[in-house]
């Protein structure tokens, strides 16, 4: 299934607006290609294809010699991590953040959970910046929506709501590991609120999903 839309609005795809001339240079493709399948095989637990991928696109992107394109590529890969809640400082990108542009610094400090201004962000993210919250199901992109949530989580902001829609955009796109990493994150919420049932169900679901049932 393709995330093209997720990618074209955080803006960290915006080739096209890169190369000045209206044919197409064969890298740009290549990279926006890779990236598009690198996000689905990593979502849906496929790690040696996302590598692969991933890797065939930081190299083209390499090519142009240009350090914000390849931030641009490492932003992306720590956003679908953060979409998977593994949520680490993103060296990817930390290795070349000093020579990557403020764009790219502060989206990198937003997947962090850092407060970043509103005018700094795409704007499917605004109402989060500083302190804010928006409810998950306004954000229609799919991954742009588990990205927010996996921010939330690390402002501890989250709650039971945007936790069950984060499981059903998983479960809808059928994002194995991201769905697995939320009903993890479901289960666990339910135990510290005595509700059994729902911690039970949701590991039902997990165990599923993992072809465990």
């Amino acid at each position: 299934m393709s995330i093209k839309p997720a990618i074209a609005t955080i803006l960290l795809l915006s080739l096209l607006a890169c190369t000045g001339g209206p044919v197409t240079p064969d890298w740009q493709n290549n990279a926006h290609q890779s990236l598009n399948s690198f996000s689905t095989a990593y979502l849906s637990g496929d790690t040696r294809l996302a590598n692969a991928e991933f890797q065939r696109a930081r190299n083209e992107l390499a090519r142009t010699g240009r350090f914000d394109l390849v931030a641009r590529a490492e932003l992306v890969r720590c956003g679908v991590r953060v979409a998977s809640l593994e949520l680490d400082d993103c060296p990817g990108f930390s290795e070349i953040g000093a020579d990557a542009g403020k764009t790219e610094r502060d989206y990198a400090d937003f997947l962090q959970g850092k407060a970043v201004a509103a005018t700094l962000l795409p704007a499917q993210y605004r109402a989060m910046a500083g302190k804010g919250k928006s409810a998950l199901s306004e954000i229609d992109s799919p991954l742009s929506r588990l990205i927010a949530g996996g921010v939330l989580l690390r402002r501890g902001d989250l709650d039971t709501t945007d936790i069950a829609v984060a499981v059903e955009t998983a479960s809808a796109q059928g994002w194995r590991r991201a769905l697995l990493a939320w009903l993890e994150i479901q289960a666990r919420q339910a135990e510290s609120q005595g509700d059994e049932n729902r911690a039970a169900y949701a590991r039902r679901r997990a165990e599923l999903s993992n072809g465990e049932r």
